[in-house]
């Protein structure tokens, strides 16, 4: 019945400091848009055929999640490069990986990760195939 995920929402205590992350050290592409209820101006990172839709903290847009909170995804990324230019890349920006590489299982092979976290310590790990 399900067939792919189109898009995700994150929350984030900090606009600003989140869209750095996801823009200049992730690489996705920011996209603006008019969504929501009442419909405003929204903002989204976009990767490959994917997107993450941006709510702030107390300026949600209707409908929500029930509890919407900073810091409590656990997000997978397959990266579209090699893992070893994804962590060359965290280096340059200056952004500490918090685990790995490790080896892992994801949903259609074993992967190999490293973990990082966003600024609102939402856990980020990046992978690819082992």
């Amino acid at each position: 019945m399900i067939g792919y995920l189109d898009h995700l929402v994150l929350t984030t205590a900090d606009e600003a400091a989140c869209t750095d992350f996801y823009v200049r050290v992730l690489g996705m592409t920011l996209e603006r848009f008019t969504g929501g209820t009442p419909p405003v101006e929204r903002k989204a990172f976009r990767f490959g055929n994917q997107k993450i839709n941006l709510h702030v903290k107390g300026r949600e847009f209707e409908p929500r999640a029930h509890l919407p909170m900073p810091g409590a995804l656990d997000l997978c990324f397959m990266a579209s490069v090699p893992l070893q230019l994804v962590m060359d890349r965290l280096a340059r920006e200056r952004w500490p990986v918090i685990e790995g590489p490790v080896l892992r299982t994801g949903a259609m092979q074993k992967i190999r990760s490293v973990y990082v976290r966003d600024p609102d310590l939402n856990l980020i790990e990046i992978s690819e195939p082992a």
